[in-house]
């Protein structure tokens, strides 16, 4: 076995909440107050889909915590997947990951980077706003080559600037906006639009959210798993859903429902994003200005953790035998799974170059959602054929909250099918592109595990 093969725990409890915390924070909450107004209609429902989406994700993060002690090794979810149901549902799972999670996730946090930087800074000499995504995925893929304790630093100072200035925005907007009144939250009305409407905007809402589940990808080199995973996961979202509720509120409170309808529309492409409109408020022409540096560097932070916790999981099905030996390789000095990353970089760039940032956020979360069932449902397995091992933390609500998490998660996968029936259908298409290539790998080709050592 290759005596590089095996990851050191460097990562405490702070590195380990801003990588929960730093890796949902990015684009979406910037973004997607828009698209959902187009999808509701009025400003209180989509408060309530992001609550609705906040909780869900919560849900889902406290039932993650109890997997994450018992399975504390890299890999995340794909782990826990083959625990529960065999290397069959877990190869799946780290084929759609590969090919389109985590390179889709990259692509969009790089998009939305560019989207953002176009305002401000001349890309015409770096290949437009799609170039300069290329060129973040390249110098960020290549910086999480290095030590994963720097990078965990690094995430924890991004991550407090990062909340930081959301803070700010909040408190200009409650104290210091001209424009906020009590009426702007109520003029758009309060009709119900409907389940279908409904479903789509939480989609769109769970973007804003998606990444909860990426901490435990990197379970592997984090100190005292026991303690840090459920408190980082659980904390974390909490920490976001409360940010995520006052900042929306803040939109609608700063701005007429029409000034949200229109930011970032398709129909006008040059259109100010929703926060940038709000900074404006109190802050004038420098809001722009301001904002478009603070969402730069929020989407940016979002692309490394994302960079850094999903390389991970090729690592993972590398060292048990089902992707190429090659993909187990750390660097000698650095620890780190550099093969893994430098090969995510390359399918990223091709997702990045290919598709609008909606496009490639319908395309992640439908995909990934699917498997969040999957994990989710596999707590009850443990329970059951593991009654005796030993847990620091049981899954809160239990079996209220994982059963609850399931029952909304089915009802979203099918009324995206139902509203995205092209992204939805393309999602599963290549998740079950891998089928016939883990059962031809698995009767042509012997590929020799590096098993890890307890």
């Amino acid at each position: 076995m290759n005596q590089n093969s095996e990851m050191t725990r460097t990562l405490g409890f702070i590195p380990v909440l801003s990588l929960v915390i730093g890796t949902i924070l990015g684009t979406g909450v910037f973004l997607k107050a828009a698209i959902m107004s187009q999808y509701l209609g009025n400003s209180m429902w989509v408060l309530i889909a992001y609550v609705v989406a906040g909780l869900l994700s919560l849900a889902g993060a406290l039932t993650y915590a109890e997997i994450g002690i018992l399975f504390p090794r890299a890999g995340g979810e794909y782990v826990y997947l083959k625990e529960a149901f065999g290397e069959m549902p877990a190869y799946l799972y780290g084929w759609q990951r590969f090919w389109v999670s985590a390179p889709g996730t990259i692509a969009a946090y790089a998009v939305g980077t560019a989207t953002f930087a176009a305002p401000i800074l001349n890309l015409d000499w770096m290949g437009g706003q799609k170039g300069f995504a290329v060129i973040l995925i390249i110098v960020f893929s290549c910086l999480n080559c290095l030590n994963v304790q720097l990078n965990g630093r690094l995430a924890s100072v991004m991550t407090f600037l990062k909340v930081a200035m959301l803070v700010f925005i909040i408190g200009g907007v409650i104290f210091l906006s001209k424009s906020g009144t009590q009426e702007n939250l109520m003029a758009s009305g309060t009709a119900f639009p409907g389940f279908s409407a409904f479903g789509a905007a939480l989609l769109a809402a769970l973007w804003a959210y998606d990444g909860w589940n990426n901490m435990p990808m990197v379970a592997g080199e984090i100190k005292n798993p026991s303690r840090n995973i459920p408190w980082g996961l659980g904390l974390g979202v909490l920490v976001i859903l409360g940010l995520y509720a006052l900042i929306h509120y803040c939109y609608f409170y700063a701005l007429p429902f029409n000034e949200v309808l229109t930011a970032n529309s398709k129909v006008n492409p040059q259109a100010l994003p929703v926060a940038a409109k709000v900074a404006q408020s109190f802050m004038g022409p420098a809001g722009v200005l301001f904002l478009g540096i603070a969402m730069m560097f929020s989407a940016i932070g979002a692309m490394n953790a994302s960079i850094l916790t999903n390389a991970r999981v090729p690592y993972a099905m590398a060292k048990d035998g089902l992707f190429a030996t090659s993909m187990a390789k750390l660097h000698p000095k650095t620890e780190s799974p550099y093969v893994a990353i430098l090969v995510q970089a390359v399918f990223s760039v091709i997702l990045a170059m290919s598709g609008s940032f909606d496009q490639l956020t319908d395309y992640v979360v439908f995909a990934s959602w699917i498997f969040y069932a999957l994990v989710t449902a596999s707590v009850f397995k443990f329970r059951k054929t593991m009654p005796d091992a030993p847990r620091s933390y049981k899954t809160w609500g239990y079996p209220v909250v994982p059963v609850v998490f399931l029952i909304l998660a089915v009802l979203l996968l099918i009324n995206t099918l139902w509203t995205s029936p092209q992204e939805s259908m393309w999602g599963l298409v290549i998740i079950m592109a891998g089928a016939p290539v883990y059962y031809i790998q698995k009767k042509y080709f012997t590929v020799l595990p590096q098993r890890a050592t307890e």
